[in-house]
């Protein structure tokens, strides 16, 4: 029987899957193309509402100030000192909540001459998804600004394109100019509709079937005492993660797309198999692409780029993964996990590490260990722990505590072994063979129907039995 958790609202919820999107998509397409823009506003005000309560209030708070902004710098803008205050303003107060929430704990502790105890008691709850709402709405004043695109006169607009819940808790990262035509117009065909269920039930699966199974392998892995921990178990603990939370935030982003395309959207893709990559640069043109190319057009390019210099280049890629780091979360471990990348793409730009002397084969598993010991920070709890967990993978510990390998059933093993697979672009070429086959007419779309429908059973099945849950995305 199936269980209904009306205790939250996600995407791999049983209340969104059975209750919640379809009466959304009923009543779409119910009412009149005039009035979709306000509906999906409403519906997606009450979504971030339902779990996070009155901070919804926070949300369109921002969402008036970048439209109000945007309105005054498009009005103001061959005023150039107005304009640039308008445009700090909006920046200033985006980023000053987003610091209040997510690093005033972090910073007051970070201060020598403060006595942090004196805050100990001070509980501030992160507002899920505020990172990805206050970078849509700096890139939306900014692009204004840069004349890139026009000021919305329509604030129920700017509200949707801030709030529209696929994208709104985890991404990911939309650039309004990249849905404008569609804020204003768009149509929903049965092909759209129909690649949007399947890309949806994709990323269900991969969260479900894939994600949440290896991440019960990780807690009890990570859940291992690092003294009685053995160098085996730290490194199925960490590959391990490195697949979770790919197919984790993978099968958001996948969800998100699906979701878009439902109602007509189209978003740019967000993954593109980071684990082939050939070097850091490379994973990071696959791994987060929104995130990525956020940080490029409005942090690296406004500090000069590759423009000025040698120095002066690796200096604004110190900054760009100082606050990649940072963005993921504030602790010492994230900081180090954004500079350790940066580190290395360093090397590679400025060829002191030349990779194209190496064979394809060093390259990739150059590119992998660097990702796995950065994955170390990133899930460990501290620097200090990853430091710790670190000397486990590389046999300075003599721990004996196997547990993880002997509650690691087959169906773990299978699961691992298809997450390492699926990590390759091996459905895409399966896709492309099949392709070039000559079929039956509609067979192949028949066939592609009921293996999705599999998944989705099968993914309904794991999520009834299961409540085990977790986004890792949404704490950032």
């Amino acid at each position: 029987m199936c269980r209904f958790d009306f205790t939250r609202m996600v995407f791999s919820s049983t209340v969104f899957l059975f209750i919640f999107l379809p009466v959304v998509l009923f009543l779409n397409f119910l009412i009149a193309p005039l009035y979709r823009n306000v509906f999906l506003l409403i519906v997606s005000l009450f979504f971030y509402a339902w779990g996070e309560g009155m901070v919804v209030l926070l949300m369109l708070f921002l969402s008036c100030i970048n439209y109000v902004a945007g309105l005054g710098v498009d009005r103001y803008r061959h005023r150039d000192g107005i304009v640039r205050i308008i445009l700090t303003v909006a920046i200033i107060v985006n980023l000053a909540f987003l610091f209040y929430y997510k690093y005033f704990t972090f910073v007051i502790k970070a201060i020598p001459f403060i006595n942090s105890a004196n805050f100990d008691d001070m509980v501030i709850v992160l507002p899920i998804g505020i990172s990805f709402y206050t970078f849509h709405g700096i890139s939306y004043v900014v692009d204004i600004y840069r004349k890139n695109i026009p000021a919305l006169r329509n604030p129920f607009d700017v509200g949707l394109y801030i709030a529209f819940f696929p994208q709104l808790v985890a991404g990911p990262i939309v650039r309004y100019s990249d849905i404008a035509k569609q804020l204003k117009s768009r149509i929903v065909t049965i092909d759209l509709f129909y690649y949007g269920c399947i890309r949806f039930i994709r990323g269900l699966s991969k969260k479900l079937l894939i994600a949440n199974t290896l991440g019960l392998v990780v807690d009890n892995a990570f859940g291992v005492s690092i003294d009685e921990m053995p160098t085996p178990v730290s490194w199925l603990a960490i590959i391990c993660y490195s697949l979770q939370i790919y197919f984790d935030f993978s099968g958001y982003s996948d969800m998100a797309i699906g979701l878009a395309k439902m109602f007509g959207f189209n978003f740019k893709e967000n993954f593109d198999h980071p684990y082939i990559a050939t070097s850091i640069q490379d994973f990071w043109r696959r791994w987060h692409i929104s995130l990525s190319s956020w940080f490029r057009d409005y942090v690296y390019i406004p500090l000069g780029g590759n423009q000025k210099g040698a120095l002066r280049t690796y200096a604004n890629l110190i900054i760009v993964f100082f606050v990649t780091g940072l963005w993921h979360g504030a602790g010492w471990n994230f900081i180090f996990w954004g500079l350790f990348h940066g580190f290395f793409l360093i090397l590679e730009r400025s060829k002191i590490l030349n990779l194209d002397r190496f064979p394809v084969v060093l390259r990739h598993l150059y590119t992998l260990t660097i990702v796995l010991v950065a994955w170390v920070f990133f899930r460990s709890e501290s620097f200090d722990a990853g430091i710790q967990f670190l000397k486990v993978m590389v046999g300075l510990t003599h721990g004996e505590d196997f547990r993880p390998f002997i509650q690691m059933d087959a169906y773990g093993v299978v699961v691992l072994l298809i997450g390492i697979v699926l990590a390759t672009p091996i459905r895409e070429r399966m896709q492309r063979w099949i392709s070039r086959i000559q079929w039956v007419p509609y067979a192949q779309t028949l066939g592609a129907a009921f293996l999705y429908l599999f998944l989705f059973t099968i993914s309904v099945m794991q999520l009834a039995q299961s409540s085990y849950n977790p986004f890792i995305y949404f704490r950032f």
